[in-house]
């Protein structure tokens, strides 16, 4: 049966940004700190090495009750029997994922623009990501503003995720701009200490 995605902070790991930290050592922390969805982005390994990790993850993540997503690999996420998949703007169409993946599985998809928003709930996404909201490392993107942040809160039915150079700093302006679902990438897994970061985090969005 597919899971809900929770609201509050949705984790994703990005090694090269955890100054030093492994990206299990990262998943541990931020579900130990209360995070309740994990998404393994790598973009820098071999296939061999990402489903090698991905299925230690996806143990991890099923041992503590957390919902498991791999980005980009369809392929990845049903070798690990992953909760879901998370594709982008370039990747296969939803439609075509879904046929592969089952109804069972969660779909997630970036989007970047109204029409992407609106496409990827006409096509049967489960949730979608929306930013980058602010300039950020992780993404080679320009930045798309809270206006489209507003609109989807305001127009889109399904999920969103608010992501893109959010930082404990600027996080204040996505809550009032009504998201209930945010990630923040290098501002946690580069934290010093991940479970005070995730808590300051935490306490904003129940603010």
């Amino acid at each position: 049966m597919k899971k809900e995605i929770p609201l509050g902070l949705y984790g994703i790991t990005a090694e090269n940004f955890a100054n030093g930290k492994s990206n299990e050592e990262c998943v541990k922390e931020m579900i130990k700190a209360g995070i309740k969805i994990i998404q393994y982005r790598e973009k820098y390994k071999s296939l061999k090495a990402k489903a090698k990790e991905a299925k230690s993850l996806a143990k991890i993540c099923k041992d503590n009750g957390v919902i498991f997503i791999v980005n980009d690999h369809v392929d990845i996420a049903l070798l690990v029997e992953a909760d879901g998949v998370h594709v982008g703007q370039d990747d296969m169409d939803i439609e075509d994922v879904r046929k592969i993946v089952g109804e069972d599985m969660i779909i997630g998809v970036s989007t970047h623009c109204k029409e992407d928003a609106v496409n990827a709930e006409k096509s049967g996404a489960d949730y979608i990501g929306v930013g980058p909201i602010f300039k950020t490392t992780t993404k080679d993107r320009a930045p798309v503003g809270l206006e489209y942040l507003e609109f989807v809160v305001n127009n889109i039915k399904i999920p969103h995720i608010a992501i893109g150079g959010i930082k404990e700093h600027n996080i204040d302006k996505i809550i009032q701009a009504g998201a209930t679902r945010v990630c923040l990438v290098s501002e946690i897994v580069g934290a010093k200490n991940i479970a005070d970061k995730i808590k300051k985090l935490t306490d904003k969005i129940n603010k």
